[in-house]
């Protein structure tokens, strides 16, 4: 009898064959951060705006390569939670974000989980395979439309 992942195909499309393999990296590392209460997604915001702070949402958005107004849908969350705050001055049009101490306090709880979701993927692809997927996205990522 076949597992589930025998009779899953690749398809001629690339671009369906990267989505369904975002899909499955983006659920394994979802379902580790689970416990801290975040996404992926959100993991790597915080990790950005730790490393950029203080730090506009326009940089954030080019150095994470995301839309702006989605980030902003994205960074809504984090503020409400109390995980980031805007340090510019009243009146000001620029926000420039930074973490909170909650923040600061999340994101070390979040990188452990965020680790052990790194050593699974590398368990399961092995560590030449990892180092080729991360050659080949590379390479992907700096493709000419």
């Amino acid at each position: 009898m076949k597992t589930e992942n025998q009779n899953k195909k690749s398809s001629v499309c690339n671009c369906l064959n990267l989505r369904r393999a975002s899909l499955a990296i983006t659920e394994i590392y979802d379902q580790y951060l689970a416990p801290c209460q975040l996404s992926v997604s959100q993991f790597s915001i915080l990790k950005h705006i730790h490393a950029m702070a203080p730090v506009s949402v326009s940089e954030l958005a080019a150095e994470i390569r995301l839309d702006r107004t989605t980030l902003v849908r994205n960074l809504k969350p984090l503020e409400q939670q109390g995980l980031i705050h805007d340090i510019a001055k009243a009146g000001t049009r620029n926000r420039q974000l930074c973490l909170t101490v909650a923040g600061k306090e999340k994101l070390e709880q979040a990188h452990v989980y965020w680790q052990e979701a790194q050593k699974r993927i590398e368990a399961q692809l092995g560590s030449e395979d990892t180092k080729i997927l991360q050659a080949l996205l590379l390479k992907i990522e700096v493709l000419e439309p």
